[in-house]
């Protein structure tokens, strides 16, 4: 009987070797996004051993046009992305042991996270988190395949573990602005399949002939422009990341309890310590105050007002409707009392 990944077997480069060492590596997607979604699938489909998915945020209906694992039962269901696409794949490929966790990525769990996989493929949504990424993955010794899109521009630099490689942090003067997200200025779909096919291509070859190109390309589907940058040359003896070592991001100062998401009118809050409310108690929550509520294993959302509260299992709250901290908690202390 022909094998599901003869096909990928056939392609030289990559061939039987290069499909044993995939079934035996384990891959930390950081993100289950448009990006996040897009390289799982490809990943779980080419017969990758073990993929870990983390992601904080819920399936929203502007998601559907290009976060290609979703459904709009999913949207229904306010489903974790993390969980929606474990289920998902799942369905995919058997084989496949897969990974799923609703959290924050911070300092104080990104090591315990990523420690033990062989790598770290980037599908997050903003600088700070990247950066972040950046530093843990050069402590512990793991490459990290950057990847970023909005509009029709994309961008991918993979970074590995060598002395006189570059990482993010070097880059930091060469790579755009973050003024623009995907919700100020939109994102197309066939760029986020790009790049997720370029940084899974970088991943395979990395893992068929273990060594990396530190080479930032970047790409504008729309205007039809393609830039390549061979970035070893970049690197900045002074760096606080792979020149000095000390990984700012990862001893940043103190982090606060409210934080506005980027590019969203939503605030992330943490539910108080002394409070003990169980998504049980929240859910009976909502039913008590009238409000429209979804409620799964993971979470309980009411929409209340001109707001949409989520209350995640790890204490986590969403307040989608506003931008401003201070109105969130009070949105939210008006609901719990």
């Amino acid at each position: 009987m022909i094998h599901r990944y003869d096909r990928q077997q056939r392609f030289e480069p990559f061939g039987k070797i290069g499909q044993e060492k995939l079934r035996n590596v384990r891959i930390f997607i950081l993100g289950a996004g448009a990006l996040g979604s897009a390289s799982s699938d490809l990943l779980v489909r080419a017969g990758v051993g073990h993929v870990t998915i983390v992601d904080r945020d819920v399936i929203e209906w502007t998601n559907l046009h290009r976060q290609t694992l979703y459904t709009e039962e999913d949207v229904i269901q306010q489903m974790p992305k993390a969980i929606a696409a474990k289920q998902h794949l799942e369905k995919v490929n058997r084989d496949v042991t897969i990974d799923a966790h609703v959290v924050d990525i911070t300092k104080h769990n990104i090591e315990t996270l990523i420690e033990g996989h062989d790598a770290v493929l980037d599908a997050t949504d903003n600088l700070e988190t990247r950066l972040l990424a950046n530093d843990c993955c050069h402590k512990l010794g793991i490459p990290f395949f950057m990847g970023a899109c909005v509009g029709s521009y994309g961008l991918t630099f993979p970074i590995g573990v060598q002395e006189d490689e570059p990482c993010l942090h070097c880059l930091l003067e060469t790579l755009p602005p973050e003024s623009a997200t995907c919700d100020t200025v939109g994102v197309i779909s066939p760029i986020v399949t790009t790049v997720a096919a370029r940084q899974t291509a970088q991943l395979l070859k990395w893992l068929r002939e273990g060594t990396l190109t530190p080479k930032l390309q970047s790409t504008n589907l729309w205007t039809d422009e393609h830039a390549s940058i061979r970035a070893t040359a970049l690197r900045k003896e002074n760096c606080p990341c792979c020149g000095t070592k000390n990984y700012p991001y990862l001893h940043a100062g103190r982090e606060t309890d409210g934080a506005v998401l980027c590019g969203r009118e939503t605030v992330q809050l943490f539910m108080p310590k002394q409070r003990t409310l169980e998504l049980e108690q929240l859910q009976t929550l909502g039913e008590r105050l009238k409000a429209p509520t979804v409620a799964n294993p993971f979470l309980v959302s009411i929409e209340w007002d001109e707001y949409r509260v989520v209350f995640f299992k790890d204490r986590r709250i969403f307040v989608h409707g506003t931008n401003d901290i201070v109105k969130a908690r009070a949105v939210v202390a008006n609901m719990i009392g």
